[in-house]
């Protein structure tokens, strides 16, 4: 970096040193054009002690004017020169500011959704999770009932009644296994899934971590970075975590659904038991009244 004037002796040379710092070289040059001819002075006249010491006196007050003249341009430049660079710091320090809080604020933003959304799932899966228990215990409950009923009902009943009775215990109790093995499967499907959530929770946090060193870095080393580059990069950001977070919410709805199916797939042999020990019970009745019947008929 130099600063020259053809027309101006003096050049002033400026260069950085380090970041941060500017040296500054001063060079006074020799007069561009030749300085006039003294007018010789006649040979034949001598000049007096006063004369030389007043043509003393003036070269010395032209030189020092000179030298006033020199010193003014010099530091003319170099006021403008410290001038410009700090208007360009301040520029800089400024651009800066207002690049890494645009940053942080889209950061922050982001977060903030990204916790909210999966606020949403967890609840969401809290209150699924708090249905399918109470589900069960409807399901356990109203087996236990149909159990003991069926076991009040049928005590007096013959071998073969015993025999059909046990068959649908077994049965029963082999529904309740098979309940029991399906419940524990969900649960552990759940688990996975939350553990996914929470590594994914975190690979995204570190991502986000290392990527505001990286814009950091970046912004330390480019100080000419442009801004709609940054803003088309986290836009592209953005915009592969909604896709993945649309992925992973299309991905819940399905398990739900298919996990409703295998509920109602498993609740049809209940409603069978349930619709058997009916038609079990009008039996027992209808055969507890025809005897009633034939001695009345009797008599």
């Amino acid at each position: 970096m130099s600063a020259e004037n053809p027309q101006d002796p003096t050049e002033i040379r400026c260069k950085e040193e380090s970041k941060g710092g500017l040296k500054f070289d001063v060079i006074i040059a020799d007069p561009a054009t030749s300085p006039p001819k003294r007018p010789s002075s006649p040979k034949d006249k001598d000049l007096t002690a006063e004369e030389i010491a007043e043509k003393l006196k003036a070269a010395e007050e032209r030189r020092m004017s000179l030298e006033a003249k020199k010193m003014a341009q010099i530091a003319a430049k170099l006021s403008k020169i410290e001038e410009a660079s700090k208007n360009k710091d301040e520029q800089m320090s400024e651009f800066i500011a207002q690049t890494k809080e645009a940053l942080e604020q889209k950061m922050e933003s982001h977060i903030e959704k990204r916790e909210a959304y999966l606020t949403d799932v967890k609840a969401k899966l809290k209150d699924h999770l708090v249905g399918v228990e109470k589900s069960r215990q409807i399901l356990e409950q109203q087996t236990e009932e149909v159990r003991n009923a069926v076991e009040e009902k049928l005590k007096s009943a013959a071998a073969q009644r015993d025999e059909n009775i046990k068959k649908m215990l077994e049965r029963l109790k082999e529904h309740e296994d098979q309940a029991k093995k399906v419940r524990l499967a969900w649960q552990d499907k759940m688990t996975a899934l939350e553990a996914q959530l929470q590594s994914k929770m975190e690979s995204a946090e570190l991502r986000r971590t290392q990527l505001e060193a990286e814009q950091k870095e970046k912004l330390r080393q480019m100080n000419d970075l442009k801004l709609s580059e940054i803003k088309m990069q986290l836009e592209q950001m953005e915009k592969q975590e909604r896709q993945q977070l649309e992925e992973r919410k299309k991905r819940i709805e399905s398990a739900e659904a298919n996990r409703e199916i295998e509920i109602q797939k498993k609740l049809e042999p209940v409603k069978k038991n349930e619709k058997r020990a009916e038609l079990v019970r009008q039996n027992k009745e209808r055969l507890s009244t025809q005897p009633q019947e034939e001695i009345t008929s009797s008599a």
